[in-house]
């Protein structure tokens, strides 16, 4: 990674790299407004860029589900990597096509450790059938399609494999649980943080947005060095360390902005938007 360049004028951050072959984007506290919408200005900036050759997808901690209002930003291709990695999905056909799941008797060996650590856990978890949402665990938040989840023990869950898992403890402050978290799963696991309402999105050892975005590329016949990626929280970091040029939006965590390569203006003020549209404009 470079030094990071912060963003002074349309254009001014992008005239001395060669533009990418393939954008990657996370969605929320990124491409999205910070209300979870998608400004016209992006989506056009977005639209246009595919349009003008350059291959784009979409990169995020969502489940497949919560893309299905983003279909028309997906890109051609109509395929998104969602769940850090564990799963890649066909948005217009709700079909998953690619899983990246735990080995069998991981989650739930996993489960019962931080129940020890942290008495007052809880857990759902991602598949690709959907969320199973253990006993005890919270309405999924803002979760659409939450009417068709399984609920239960963890000895139901044991019959598909788990894509991520989820782990809430609202009594402990965000980054005690963090680390508790991390040490009790240890290398079994890859920790993820979105930022969402203090959750700790386990994924299987490997399974990172880098991964998911390496083997996109790879089967693009695209490498790093012309790949670009936008991002705001740590679970972004891999995504933006493996490509050739990572942006952070100045809106996000510390640790994000510190890594990155690149600085663009915060989600609410269209930063992808202002990137893409400086490539553009270098491309007529």
């Amino acid at each position: 990674m470079g030094p990071v360049t912060g963003w002074a004028q349309p254009g001014s951050a992008v005239e001395d790299i060669a533009p990418p072959r393939l954008v990657a984007s996370d969605l929320d506290g990124t491409l999205l407004r910070t209300d979870g919408s998608l400004s016209g200005r992006t989506a056009a900036a977005w639209s246009a860029a595919a349009h003008a050759g350059i291959e784009t997808v979409l990169v995020t901690a969502r489940p497949p589900r919560w893309l299905h209002d983003l279909e028309r930003v997906v890109g051609p291709r109509g395929t998104a990597i969602c769940g850090n990695g564990a799963f890649v999905y066909e948005v217009a056909t709700h079909r998953v096509l690619e899983t990246h799941c735990f080995d069998s008797g991981v989650v739930e060996d996993v489960v019962a450790d931080l129940r020890r650590a942290v008495p007052s856990v809880t857990f759902a978890a991602e598949r690709a059938s959907g969320p199973f949402v253990a006993d005890g665990y919270p309405d999924p938040h803002r979760d659409r399609g939450a009417e068709r989840s399984v609920r239960g023990s963890w000895r139901e869950v044991a019959a598909e494999p788990v894509g991520k898992l989820l782990a809430l403890a609202p009594d402990l402050p965000v980054e005690e649980f963090l680390s508790i978290v991390e040490e009790v799963v240890g290398d079994r696991g890859h920790l993820h943080f979105s930022g969402a309402h203090g959750l700790a999105e386990i994924n299987a050892p490997g399974v990172t947005k880098a991964a998911g975005l390496e083997r996109w590329a790879t089967g693009l016949g695209i490498d790093a060095a012309h790949v670009w990626a936008f991002g705001d929280m740590p679970n972004d970091l891999p995504m933006l360390e493996w490509a050739g040029v990572g942006w952070a939006v100045a809106n996000g965590h510390e640790r994000v902005r510190r890594a990155a390569d690149r600085l663009c203006p915060p989600n609410d003020d269209d930063g992808v938007a202002h990137v893409l549209e400086a490539v553009l404009a270098q491309k007529v």
